[in-house]
Formats: structure tokens, sequence, C-alpha cells
């Protein structure tokens, strides 16, 4: 079974296909807030998580989404200029699910009810560096290669 590894300390995700190989390592960036596990606290959670659900795979590259629904629009630095204060969602979502009770499953750290995803963002923000309100971004070519890879119910551990 495949599995994610997010390090926030070097902003990397590591994909492993299978337990013997060599991960896939792609740059990302996680919460600028740091890492917490409160609901509204704007930081990325850490410890064992699943993807709980896969959304946007029949959409093109650079959809937005809303609200986990694709709106119809597709990125463009037009777009950006009439919506300079949108958290944009691009691409894929793969949805995460906490995997530990009180930590990050349930009450006020249920990651599932924070909607943290692995998401797609424009290509101007930068990767390598926190800068999300919380979840993880990437790039959406890497995404999209990534969702492609990921089943549903994947382990993703999210560490210091």
């Amino acid at each position: 079974m495949p599995r994610i590894e997010v390090c926030v300390g070097s902003q990397q995700l590591m994909f492993f296909n299978t337990s013997n190989d060599m991960p896939t390592c792609y740059p990302i960036s996680t919460a600028e807030k740091g890492i917490g596990q409160q609901q509204g606290s704007g930081q990325t959670p850490l410890g064992k998580h699943y993807v709980r659900a896969k959304i946007g795979g029949e959409y093109p590259i650079n959809a937005v989404f809303v609200g986990r629904r694709f709106t119809g629009e597709i990125y463009s630095p037009q777009l950006a200029k009439q919506y300079p204060n949108r958290d944009w969602i691009l691409s894929r979502i793969l949805w995460l699910c906490g995997c530990e009770k009180g930590v990050n499953r349930l009450g006020n750290v249920d990651t599932m009810r924070r909607y943290i995803y692995i998401h797609g963002t424009p290509d101007t923000e930068p990767m390598g560096v926190p800068y999300s309100h919380g979840c993880i971004r990437m790039r959406n070519q890497d995404l999209v290669e990534l969702f492609n890879a990921t089943p549903a119910g994947t382990l993703v551990l999210i560490k210091r």
C-alpha cells in the first residue's frame, strides 16, 4: 500500500509507492502559522492521517474549488485579480482524516472537520516555505501526479 510522509521542517512531501522503493519527493507549503491541532488555528496538524476522499479527478488542471466543489472557473492571472483575497484551492483535493483520537480526530482537533487538504495552488505561490492557512499546498502538476497514484485510504504521516 502506498503511503505519504509530510515533513513540515523541510517543507517536503514524500510519496512511497511500496514499502521498498525510494520515495518521490515534492516541495510543499504548510501553514504560515506553524503546526497545531486546534480548530480555527490556521495551523497544519501533526500525526497519522489517511486520505478520506479524493476530489476533482475529472476536472482540468487549475480547476477552482470552493467548498470542495468545482466553481466552473479555471485559475488565471485575470481571475486572481478579480478575487485578490481568495485562498485558491486548485486542480485536485486529497481530503485528510485524522487517525488519533484526541490528537487529530474528534472534538476541536478533528482534521477532517478542519477541512485540511493536500491541494493545488497557483504556480506563483511559494513552495518550500510555510505559507498556507493550514493545508498542504503543492504545485498543480505535482499534485495531479500524486493524486493519480494515491488511492483513498492511503496513510499520511505529518511530522515536524
